[in-house]
This record gives structure tokens, C-alpha cells and sequence, in this order.
């Protein structure tokens, strides 16, 4: 079993691509459409590659948690890769920076930036390949 999509409701679509754009651009928009959810028209995208995507859509109302806070909602989200310095200066060069630095880790490097939305977006890169020591948190 894996996890095949993420479905967002965001405030700005072009600026969501652009970040989203940024940090993987070997993805693409697979379909796209406009759809009513619960009284509200929506345009909606599904933006990733052949085996996993976002989706996004359009017209977004109000905060996104605080992400400070022990609100209920959605803390962050991850993926891996494998050139985290990488995706930080495409990050960068789209005109985002990263928000804060993971903890230090001997086995992997991570950070988090925070997406047009409000959403926390973490990026790690593994320095093993050993499970037990890729999910050591000492």
C-alpha cells in the first residue's frame, strides 16, 4: 500500500504551481477541470507524475492552521529526494525560502518550507539506506 494523493484546497492556483513547480519538475498537470464543491465552483488540478499526485483546488477561504499552535489539522507533509540542496535552490529561485532547518541527524537532512497556502512541506534526504537507522531520531 502507498499513499497516491494529497487533495488541497488552495488560495491561488498559479502561485501554488509555481512552488509546487519549483520542487518537482519532472511532475506535470495530468487533468484539470471545474467542479461545484459545496456551493462553490471550483477549477481543480491533479499535478504529479503517472504513480502519485496533488490535487489542487482553487478558491480557498480563510487561514490555513496555525501552524505554531496544537490546532487539530494538517502539521506537514513530506517527500524524499535525492539532492535536497537541489530542490532548496529551486525553491529559492522561484522566490521561496525555507522556513525552518530539521533537527540534526547524522542519517538524513531535512527542511521545511511553507507553500503559497499556508501548508508545511518537508524535504528530507537520506544519508543510508538502513531502515534502522534512517528512522533513528536520536
Amino acid at each position: 500500500m502507498r499513499l497516491e494523493h494529497l487533495n488541497l484546497v488552495v488560495k491561488d492556483m498559479a502561485e501554488t504551481l509555481t512552488f509546487y513547480r519549483a520542487a518537482f519538475p519532472h511532475w506535470r498537470i495530468r487533468s484539470n477541470g471545474k467542479s461545484e464543491w459545496y456551493g462553490v465552483e471550483r477549477n481543480w488540478l491533479h499535478f504529479g507524475d503517472d504513480y502519485q499526485f496533488i490535487t489542487f483546488n482553487d478558491n480557498g477561504a480563510g487561514e490555513n492552521r496555525d501552524l505554531m499552535s496544537h490546532q487539530v489539522g494538517l502539521a506537514h507533509f513530506a517527500y524524499v529526494t535525492n539532492n535536497l540542496e537541489a530542490v532548496i535552490k529551486r525553491l529559492g529561485l522561484a522566490g521561496f525560502d525555507v522556513a525552518k532547518q530539521g533537527a540534526e541527524n547524522p542519517h538524513r537532512q531535512n527542511v521545511y518550507f511553507i507553500d503559497p497556502s499556508g501548508y508545511e512541506v518537508e524535504f528530507v534526504q537520506y544519508l543510508t539506506d538502513l531502515p534502522e537507522e534512517r528512522n533513528n531520531d536520536d
